[in-house]
């Protein structure tokens, strides 16, 4: 464990429990949110990929629109 991580953890522990319940609820929804994207995208890859290609043939072909 990181020592900030350590001492996020030891600066938690001195809430009230109902406040650290909250913020272990919240950790854990975040972890499980950043596992869920990762697995998008890297079920996306291939389709990000064509995207990218695209819109770079399209920037260098001028058929991109500036927006101000």
């Amino acid at each position: 464990m990181t020592e900030l991580l350590e001492s996020a953890f030891e600066r938690a522990s001195k809430m009230p429990e109902i406040e650290q319940n909250m913020f272990a609820k919240f950790i854990l929804e975040e972890l499980e949110s950043e596992k869920k994207w990762d697995s998008a995208f890297a079920s996306s890859e291939d389709v990000l990929a064509k995207l990218a290609t695209e819109a770079i043939e399209d920037f260098k072909n001028n058929r991109c629109e500036i927006i101000k």
